[in-house]
């Protein structure tokens, strides 16, 4: 009776911390749309550019209190630097596009197309480390492509080439995947998400300038609001803090349990867009964006077999 009560309690203990680690990873995600919500809601205050360059520069300068504060000076390494330059840069090219994106179009578009980001990810990995990718995971990719087509309908037949923004977002972040891989090990955490923001603000502020400089009406930056400068600050803190939340997510339970919960940001994404902006997402779209979600599933789930 004793071996069965310990038996039962060594069981269940991993089940709660399972249990514990969806609802920290699903709280992260969320809270991350939610971010990208509060960021919408400065489009006519200030450029998607400028807005971009202020939050990370604020998230650098955080990240780096913090760092100081735990690891001392010492902390402040720069292991592989062409990776980190590399983080850097795709970090800086995703921000930009994806707020430039959700200025533009719905919330739920531009994260809809976002997500292409882990497919594009398995197919350019392929590419260049000579990785097999199974016939599956190309219909995958493929099916999600269509799906991507179908979700940009609309926005393509009113913005033109800048409904494709989004979609560049999600190169970017598929550059940002491969080589935080190739960073892991490189030093703590912390490091390196002080790292990637503190290498992307720059470039994001050179874009703010150069945006600024074109003489396009709508990249001309002037001094931001206080309402501007409170969107950045706070959304600094919060996906800091989103972030912690998927790292205590996968130490309780493991990546491959967390990683389908990442779709949650899209399901937060319509319900902010309709209460919010009333964005109401069209029958078709609706249906292209569940066959990018069925796709990334499927190649989660295939990758773990």
């Amino acid at each position: 009776m004793a071996d069965n009560l310990v038996n039962q309690a060594s069981t269940e203990a991993p089940r709660s911390n399972v249990a514990a680690g969806m609802l920290f990873a699903l709280a992260g995600f969320a809270l991350l749309s939610c971010g990208d919500g509060l960021i919408k809601s400065t489009s006519g205050h200030w450029p998607g550019t400028a807005v971009a360059a202020l939050r990370f520069t604020m998230g650098a300068l955080g990240l780096g209190l913090v760092l100081l504060i735990r690891e001392g000076p010492g902390g402040f390494r720069f292991p592989r630097p062409k990776v980190q330059l590399a983080r850097g840069f795709f970090l800086a090219g995703a921000t930009v596009t994806f707020f430039s994106s959700i200025f533009l179009m719905p919330l739920a578009t531009a994260t809809s197309i976002q997500f292409m980001a882990p497919l594009l990810t398995a197919v350019i990995s392929s590419i260049l480390y000579k990785e097999r990718l199974s016939r599956g995971r190309w219909i995958a990719t493929l099916a999600a492509f269509i799906g991507v087509m179908i979700v940009l309908r609309p926005s393509f037949a009113d913005l033109g080439w800048a409904a494709l923004l989004p979609l560049a977002a999600a190169f970017g972040m598929s550059g940002l995947m491969m080589t935080n891989a190739r960073a892991a090990g490189s030093g703590s955490v912390l490091l390196n998400q002080f790292l990637v923001a503190a290498l992307a603000a720059p470039l994001l502020v050179l874009y703010a300038v150069l945006g600024h400089v074109s003489g396009v009406e709508a990249l001309q930056v002037g001094w931001p609001d206080r309402y501007v400068i409170m969107v950045c600050a706070t959304i600094a803190v919060t996906a800091s803090f989103s972030h912690m939340l998927i790292y205590l997510a996968t130490a309780r339970s493991s990546a491959a349990t967390v990683a389908p919960m990442v779709y949650i940001q899209i399901i937060v994404a319509i319900a902010i867009g309709v209460v919010f902006y009333r964005d109401y997402p069209d029958l078709v779209a609706l249906a292209g964006t569940c066959v990018i979600i069925v796709s990334g599933i499927y190649l989660l789930r295939s990758g773990r077999t």
